[in-house]
């Protein structure tokens, strides 16, 4: 999380980023600007949320003309790895899922294997993993269960 993301969207255009996520939180008074900043270098745009804030709060960055393409639902405070799922954020991503059933809904902390089925089944279809992946003995056989659990659940919807 960066306290002006603005500043961050032209060296990763240049660095060939394909995507950028924000946190609403930081871009509540230019988030309008930002997005059109992203799409204007060939990005596309994501707005993330803390586990603190309502997810009422993205649904303008949705419904709008100029809006995102991807919704990432902390499941952790942001700030550090290792932290604990807080499977409470899965409630998030079911409304979200249920009121936008196109839109690429990503969730991002306590991520592994035992947490996997509860994110996928709540509607999401973008993971991140970091500790489960990278403290494993066998990372490759981690990413395996994340992405056959992912892919299970896109054939359910």
């Amino acid at each position: 999380m960066v306290t002006n993301p603005l500043d961050y969207v032209e060296p990763l255009g240049k660095a060939g980023a394909s995507g950028f996520t924000f946190h609403v939180e930081a871009s509540r008074d230019n988030w309008q600007e930002l997005v059109q900043k992203i799409k204007s270098k060939g990005m596309k745009p994501g707005v993330s949320l803390k586990p603190g804030t309502p997810i009422e709060e993205v649904y303008p960055l949705l419904d709008g003309e100029n809006s995102v393409e991807l919704v990432l639902v902390m499941t952790v405070e942001p700030g550090f790895g290792g932290q604990k799922f807080m499977p409470e954020m899965m409630d998030k991503v079911r409304t979200l899922r249920k009121k936008y059933p196109s839109l690429d809904i990503e969730v991002d902390g306590g991520l592994g294997p035992s947490t996997i089925e509860a994110a996928t089944s709540a509607g999401a279809n973008c993971i991140v993993a970091g500790s489960s992946v990278f403290g494993a003995p066998d990372p490759a056989q981690v990413i395996t269960l994340l992405r056959g659990s992912v892919e299970e659940a896109q054939k359910r919807s």
